[in-house]
């Protein structure tokens, strides 16, 4: 059976689209200095984002919390968050952290600073609070798991019980009962987590009363709580089904089962990645798709499994080959369908090898190779239980008519019985039967042989354990930011823009033994182009806390046009050093000295270089 050639372009495509927003742009930008106090700080996404009742935390140059407003969108475009600050900011470096929830359901959160009139040193670590419980999120993933694998054994299972008609399905109902109680089970769990997963706090936070609320009027919340209507609506009709099973239809079971299953299928494509980036509608029409046939797939091979094991021989001859046909048809969806996925969160070949996002993905596809054995393996044991018995039932020859008159049990010639000729005995004709691989086979034979059932179960449970394994490789791939999202972020510049700051870490070692004798420097340099420029440099000792020196030098060279060195004479500020006018007359790759000295006869000097934009 070709069918682990696409589970992991299935899971590919369990997470496609551009997942999670990505930080496009801030106002003021990341690391400058403004010379009046902003009104607003504003965030923009690449995607539109949900706001939290705390998704900002503002902090002044005192490390104190500044008040500010409730977050809000900004000109009522999703895809931004606002927050308004105080008419009056003082002087100094101001501390932005902010968390808010992408349109595909995963938190994502940040920070970043700004200054107004001139930056100021801190003097400690600020708290921007939470930003992610490892305990919740490791509840909410697990939840996450369970409820992927618990869909495609319920859908697989009921599709394999109504579209391959084996004549026993009380081995499927113990599944069926243990799929529909775990999905319900993870679905309610991932409901109680929703609020303290976004906030990123502890799983006390899912007994809070305004939390659960908030969530419950949410799209996440919203997309739970219709599966969980699903479900119960499943539940009733698989219910009616094994009670009536005699009366009612096959087409009947079968439209409203799809019509279940498509809604199902609808309750994750509505609230996670399909239903932001590019190309919405086509995106969650394929997710469903995608669902639904990784389902089919799936769960049908662990209903196989289960039928291999508790059926006849005569059974499999018809079952197997229907289930092995349905899976090609589903790998050819998964392939389609996770193509697409893949190319809309990856963006370009490149990102393969280039992002987190296609590495993951390259992993899923060394699995490809691994399922493409196992399957050739499970699909030639399947040949030997189905053909030997179809073509031993195409050697049986018809009946003969008889006379009238002639013994029922009997089939007598004109050279009466007893005579050794073929067909003239009371008992059937010895016909040669088509041999199996193992031996000699009747009709069903090939089917019955436990040795066959022993293989082809074997080979099947192996597809089933790799493909729980990249599924659950899948977690991960849901909660990485897809390459397309993250080049769109890196994008938010205009093209030839440049930064509003360089930023320079310069560690230095004087010999000494004392907390000042080693360290680095941080050295910031205003806007790194041509013309007048501001630095800065706050020195930090072993225990990483703001140190005083009797000196910090910085001089720049530019050795190509053999311009420098040109001092910056920095003046200490009372725990940090700057100036705000050093002349770098032109552009290219500066070498930037800076000398530490941190007694009267200690001190030590680094060079790195800089690039000082037209």
């Amino acid at each position: 059976m070709l069918l682990g050639t696409v589970l992991v372009l299935l899971l590919a495509g369990a997470a496609p689209a551009s997942a999670h927003a990505a930080l496009r742009s801030t106002d003021p930008d990341d690391g400058s200095v403004v010379q009046r106090a902003p009104r607003h700080v504003t965030l923009t996404f690449t995607e539109s984002v949900g706001l939290l009742d705390d998704s900002f935390r503002v902090f002044g140059p005192d490390q104190r919390r500044v008040h500010t407003g409730e977050a809000t969108h900004a000109d009522g475009r999703s895809d931004t968050a606002r927050i308004g600050l105080p008419g009056k900011l003082a002087e100094g470096t101001y501390t932005v952290a902010w968390r808010v929830v992408s349109a595909d359901s995963h938190p994502v959160s940040g920070a970043f600073s700004f200054s107004v009139g001139k930056r100021s040193a801190t003097t400690g670590q600020i708290d921007t609070g939470p930003t992610e419980d490892p305990l919740t999120r490791g509840l909410y993933d697990a939840a996450r798991y369970l409820a992927y694998l618990a869909a495609a054994l319920l859908v697989g299972t009921a599709a394999f019980a109504l579209l391959c008609r084996p004549a026993h399905t009380s081995p499927l109902r113990r599944p069926l009962v243990a799929a529909w109680w775990t999905l319900l089970g993870s679905t309610a769990l991932l409901l109680l987590l929703r609020a303290p997963y976004e906030a990123g706090t502890g799983p006390a936070a899912a007994f809070d009363a305004s939390a659960l609320g908030r969530t419950l009027t949410g799209r996440p919340g919203l997309a739970l709580l219709a599966r969980l209507l699903v479900l119960l609506l499943t539940a009733a009709f698989l219910i009616g089904l094994s009670r009536r099973r005699d009366t009612v239809k096959r087409p009947v079971a079968l439209a409203i089962g799809t019509a279940l299953a498509t809604a199902l299928a609808l309750t994750w494509a509505a609230a996670e990645h399909a239903s932001a980036g590019i190309q919405v509608p086509a995106a969650m029409t394929s997710s469903v798709v995608h669902l639904l046939a990784t389902g089919v797939w799936l769960g049908g091979l662990v209903a196989l499994l289960l039928t291999l094991r508790r059926s006849s021989g005569d059974d499999l001859v018809e079952v197997v080959p229907r289930f092995s046909r349905i899976a090609f048809a589903s790998v050819t969806v998964l392939a389609v369908t996770g193509f697409y996925q893949s190319w809309r969160g990856l963006g370009s070949l490149s990102a393969l090898s280039g992002t987190s996002y296609g590495r993951l993905l390259l992993a899923k596809l060394a699995g490809v190779a691994v399922l493409l054995l196992v399957a050739g393996y499970s699909r030639r044991w399947t040949a030997r239980i189905a053909v030997p018995a179809v073509t031993a039932r195409a050697a049986v020859p018809a009946p003969v008519p008889q006379p009238v008159g002639a013994p029922a049990g009997g089939r007598e010639t004109a050279e009466g019985p007893g005579t050794g000729e073929p067909g003239t005995s009371g008992e059937p004709e010895s016909r040669g039967e088509p041999e199996s691989p193992d031996g000699p086979a009747g009709p069903g034979a090939g089917s019955a042989d436990p040795g066959i059932r022993r293989r082809l179960r074997r080979s099947v449970l192996v597809e089933v354990a790799v493909a729980a394994l990249v599924l659950m490789i899948t977690t991960v791939l849901t909660g990485t930011l897809p390459s397309r999202a993250q080049a769109e972020a890196a994008q938010q510049a205009p093209v030839g823009a440049l930064p509003p700051t360089t930023e320079i870490t310069v560690p230095f070692d004087t010999g000494t033994d004392s907390v000042t004798g080693s360290g680095k420097v941080l050295v910031t340099l205003d806007p790194a182009r041509v013309g007048e420029n501001g630095v800065q440099a706050v020195v930090y000792g072993t225990d990483m806390g703001l140190v005083a020196v009797p000196e910090v030098r910085v001089t720049f060279t530019l050795p190509s046009r053999e311009v420098g060195p040109i001092d910056a004479e920095l003046a200490d500020r009372g725990g940090y050093w700057s100036t705000n006018s050093v002349n770098l007359p032109l552009a290219g790759n500066w070498t930037m000295k800076t000398t530490v000295r941190v007694s009267d006869v200690d001190q030590v000097s680094v060079e790195r270089r800089v690039r000082v934009e037209p």
